[in-house]
């Protein structure tokens, strides 16, 4: 259950190598969380990350978790909650960039992104939300994207993905209202990471920091949806509504 001023105190991070999830879990290190189970497809690739947070006081578990096999995804479920009376929060951050380009050469690229981003997030989400509204509490939050919100030309198999994906995550928030379970859906900017590393920094970029900042105080006020940084959500408002022929010549 979350503390008496509201703090998650058991957290469920799939795709823990993320470095928006890491900072995240720092910041809810120091506001009493708990326990931690840090799920990643190669568990040695969080180790020290796990180290750091037991060195904290933080009870933590590494767990194998494969997003793209969405037929194991109940099992897993079961098997990562298993022994915990409930579950807090449950950070949905795994992703793939993947390269534009070549999902445009090679139609199995652009459904390796599908999968995982949509497809994948989707299906363990499903599981979860059940588990959630069995226990009667507890928040996904799932890292969307500003790219999700109007596809742009140049990352379209990307933005789509992220579209897919935040579509399907407002949806699944509005069904489970009244149970005492929700979602969080995350919306960043450009983030400033090792995934986006060499790429040019547009105008309102931002840092995984600033993320999981926007992250926690969402949670703390029962938000739905939050924006990294704020001013994002103005901006794309004008892009929504921007005529086509404008739109297009938005710079890559």
């Amino acid at each position: 259950m979350r503390d008496a001023l509201g703090a998650p105190q058991s957290v469920l991070v799939l795709g823990a190598t993320s470095e928006i999830a890491q900072a995240t879990l720092r910041r809810l290190a120091g506001e009493r969380m708990r326990s931690a189970r840090l799920a990643v497809r190669r568990p040695d690739a969080v180790e020290a990350f796990a180290g750091e947070l037991r060195g904290r006081g933080v009870a933590v578990e590494v767990l194998p978790f494969d997003a793209d096999d969405v037929e194991s995804h109940p099992l897993f479920v079961e098997a990562a909650l298993a022994g915990e009376q409930d579950v807090d929060l449950v950070l949905v951050a795994f992703g793939v960039l993947g390269e534009q380009s070549e999902s445009e050469r090679d139609h199995m690229a652009a459904v390796s992104v599908l999968r995982t981003n949509f497809l994948g997030a989707a299906s363990v989400m499903t599981v979860i939300a059940r588990r959630l509204v069995a226990q009667g509490h507890g928040t996904i939050a799932v890292l969307s994207s500003v790219a999700g919100e109007r596809v742009r030309r140049s990352n379209y198999v990307y933005g789509a993905s992220k579209a897919g994906l935040d579509g399907f995550a407002h949806g699944l928030g509005l069904a489970l209202e009244g149970t005492g379970a929700g979602v969080l859906v995350v919306r960043p900017g450009f983030v400033r990471t090792k995934m986006t590393a060499g790429m040019d920094a547009p105008p309102y970029s931002t840092t995984p920091d600033r993320v999981a900042e926007a992250i926690v105080e969402g949670l703390a006020r029962g938000a739905h949806t939050v924006w990294a940084p704020r001013g994002m959500r103005l901006v794309m408002s004008v892009v929504r509504h921007l005529p086509r022929a404008l739109f297009s010549r938005i710079p890559a």
